[in-house]
């Protein structure tokens, strides 16, 4: 696999690295999980820094109107990446990963990528049976654990979990598609700290997450993540060391949060 400055790589951060809501989730056929932590219509922008270079933007989109899929009725989730002009001559990337997800079951139903990285081009489709543990795309049936997560519905379902009563060392798990294989990622509570971040300091909730390591980073523990600590739960803060260096990932912007925003210090 490629092990470069990927939006590939900075979207797998955000998948892998999400806390969560204050709700349990069991694992069984036809769940319903009341969703509390997004709306249609949120964006969430970012900046990313590769050293001391910025080097490109991240957004996050929740789109305004459902889509109807099956029967059911979908959030449709997108999370799109590019390398800003000034870094283009070192590594050009356009990516853009896409996810429509149940809003009764937060189980994914599609799911697009669209990687576009200097001469590099891979595009992916699936197809979700969570009913019946199977995904299909253009490489043919893929056997799969219920109720698993692509890079895109991943972000937004970890939104939903719930730390209230984790302990620093807490694992909670998750499987996520990537690429024709699905990933066992398990994300460990750190603690909480508060953090200086461009739109001001924010009262955050610290996590580790297991990281695929012949993708884009050296060691599975090589990321650090704070997400906000209120009921948004929305990434803040990545920082990791790659292959080629290390990365840092800041908000910098949102808009249609579906509750206030009460982690910002004042």
């Amino acid at each position: 696999m490629k092990k470069s400055l990927t939006l590939a790589g900075i979207a797998l951060i955000f998948l892998t690295a999400l806390p969560s809501y204050q709700q349990s989730i069991q694992v069984v056929l036809g769940r319903k999980i009341n969703n509390l932590a997004y709306q249609p219509g949120e964006t969430l922008k970012y900046r990313i820094h590769y050293g001391a270079i910025n080097a490109g933007v991240v957004s996050m989109l929740v789109s305004p109107n459902p889509t109807i899929i099956n029967g059911k009725t979908t959030y449709n989730l997108r999370v799109e990446g590019e390398t800003v002009k000034s870094f283009d001559w070192a590594y050009k990337v356009r990516d853009k990963f896409e996810s429509w997800v149940d809003q009764e079951s937060q189980a994914p139903l599609r799911y697009a990528k669209t990687v576009r990285e200097n001469d590099y081009f891979h595009q992916d489709v699936a197809i979700y049976d969570h009913d019946n543990r199977k995904l299909r795309n253009k490489q043919g049936e893929l056997t799969i654990p219920q109720y698993t997560q692509d890079i895109a519905s991943a972000i937004y379902y970890l939104r939903n979990l719930d730390y209230t009563n984790a302990t620093p060392g807490k694992q909670f798990p998750v499987d996520v598609y990537i690429d024709n294989k699905v990933y066992s990622l398990p994300i460990t509570y750190k603690g909480k700290e508060v953090i200086k971040t461009d739109i001001g300091k924010i009262r955050c909730i610290k996590i580790k997450p297991k990281l695929v390591v012949d993708r884009v980073f050296k060691h599975a523990d090589a990321l650090t993540v704070w997400v906000s600590d209120d009921a948004n739960h929305i990434p803040v803060r990545i920082e990791g060391q790659i292959y080629v260096g290390s990365i840092k990932v800041d908000i910098t912007q949102h808009t249609g949060l579906k509750n206030a925003f009460s982690s910002k210090v004042l």
